[in-house]
């Protein structure tokens, strides 16, 4: 008998995603105090049962920040990775299905939008329309379109002269349907592992943008303005840095881990 092998990255990344998620999920309806509240007798606060990850530099309890912070860091890159996602599949489906005129028109925009690193696309939005979280939406969305529509385009032009999509034309079945009901399913082992892999890259790169000041704007947390605040107060309280980095490694750490484990798994 053939002992089957654990999926030791799909288990681990799943108990931290699971962790996390949880963590995130009670911070929409509590946090122990209010993570904007400033308390100067609380300034430098070192860790205790009341304030758990000490509080910064205002006084606000660093443990509901990051709380609020990991929550709004999260909310953007599923935004983010969802809007690339529906655009991407529907771009790839079209080019890869029909060929011709649509697919050297598209795959053309595509390539154009795909020259642009994520980061300058950024700030030519954030020049536009100004800085803030629906500005970094827009322009990770519009970025992340090319990879996903790449994706689905390569499955499509490998599924469509199939012999059973050419038995479902026979047999009078429309364009949209062959292509959402009989072609697209087959693309999830494909795209699933991507979607994860671009929901980290979009938590990097909001990170990366509220870092530099053009994310989620203060006084709301975000993990990546936490860093960024923490740099002039590393050496009074640590914990400014370690609580919001720590998270964020642990956040891409189990969509990493997960990733690959669905990617290796014959079990989806």
């Amino acid at each position: 008998m053939i002992k089957k092998e654990k999926n030791y990255n799909l288990i681990i990344g799943g108990i931290i995603t699971a962790v996390l998620m949880i963590f995130m999920f009670i911070g929409i309806f509590y946090t122990p105090h209010d993570p904007n509240a400033m308390d100067s007798s609380l300034k430098y606060a070192d860790m205790s049962l009341k304030n758990l990850f000490g509080c910064d530099n205002f006084g606000r309890d660093l443990f509901s920040r990051v709380m609020t912070g990991s929550l709004a860091t999260f909310n953007v890159a599923l935004i983010t990775v969802l809007t690339g996602t529906f655009f991407g599949v529907l771009i790839g489906a079209l080019t890869g299905y029909y060929g011709g005129i649509i697919d050297e028109i598209l795959m053309r925009v595509n390539d154009t939008i795909f020259a642009f690193p994520s980061i300058l696309l950024a700030l030519v939005f954030v020049s536009i329309l100004g800085s803030g979280r629906n500005t970094i939406i827009l322009a990770l969305g519009i970025a992340f379109i090319p990879s996903f529509a790449r994706i689905v385009r390569a499955e499509f032009l490998k599924y469509r002269d199939m012999d059973y999509i050419i038995s479902a034309k026979l047999m009078g079945a429309g364009n949209l349907r062959i292509m959402f009901v009989h072609i697209l399913p087959n693309t999830y082992r494909i795209l699933l592992p991507a979607i994860i892999i671009g929901f980290n890259n979009a938590v990097l790169a909001e990170a990366g943008m509220s870092y530099l000041g053009i994310g989620v704007q203060p006084p709301h947390p975000s993990l990546g303005y936490m860093l960024s605040d923490a740099q002039s107060h590393f050496s009074q309280m640590p914990m400014m840095a370690l609580a919001p980095g720590t998270v964020l490694i642990l956040l891409i750490l189990g969509f990493s881990l997960l990733s690959d484990g669905l990617s290796k798994s014959k079990a989806y």
